[in-house]
């Protein structure tokens, strides 16, 4: 049965992320589907820098031996949509993915550490994506298992697993209360990210719940 799994990485330990460094207000978000294959040419949105960071960013390529080239394809409301070319990897987290017939289907970073989503065919695939790293010391930490019928309960409106998170832990601190309970930046501690970027997190899952639940798209 198809299992998802979902892990946390050092930033360093990512090829993307080496790209960060410095960074630390920076919030980065993966395409939602992202196919794992030799020629991987992933779109990422980056939010929580200024445009000046961005262009730092796109002449730091050669920080990440993976990375072949990096562009900006566009800017909505401050954030920033860059499409990375990869170089094939003898070894790395893509590489793992790749091995292990896996499909890459979540990820998000900051400065310091990234948190993935990786859908296997079996169990079986996982554990060996489990091995490789081993094998191949790459550093993760496996958060979650489960298989995908019942990793899809709950999340038919389209929220990612930081988006829903960042819902639930807002909500539960009383966030939403009227005077508020908690300040952003409390709520961003538990994250270990900035009150900038859990705001901005918490602004995406809001959007695609009303997206989802109060507009009429047909």
């Amino acid at each position: 049965m198809s299992t998802i799994a979902k892990f946390t990485v050092q930033a360093d330990t990512f090829s993307l992320g080496t790209l960060f460094r410095g960074y630390p207000g920076a919030d980065i978000e993966l395409e939602r589907i992202v196919p794992t294959q030799p020629a991987l040419i992933p779109y990422i949105w980056i939010r929580g820098l200024s445009q000046s960071d961005i262009s730092s960013v796109l002449t730091g390529v050669n920080q990440a031996s993976a990375v072949k080239s990096i562009e900006q394809l566009d800017e909505v409301n401050g954030a920033y949509l860059l499409r990375i070319e990869w170089e094939p990897e003898r070894y790395g987290l893509l590489r793992a993915i790749s091995e292990m017939n896996g499909t890459l289907v979540s990820g998000t970073g900051t400065a310091d550490s990234w948190t993935f989503e990786v859908r296997g065919e079996t169990h079986a695939a996982i554990t060996r994506l489990q091995d490789y790293c081993r094998d191949h010391d790459i550093q993760i930490s496996l958060t979650s298992i489960q298989t995908l019928s019942s990793a899809t309960v709950g999340q038919e409106y389209g929220l990612t697993d930081g988006q829903r998170e960042a819902l639930v832990l807002a909500h539960n601190r009383g966030y939403f209360q009227s005077p508020r309970e908690v300040s952003l930046a409390d709520l961003a501690s538990e994250f270990e990210i900035t009150g900038q970027a859990f705001g901005s997190r918490l602004r995406r899952g809001v959007n695609q719940l009303i997206k989802s639940t109060l507009i009429n798209t047909e």
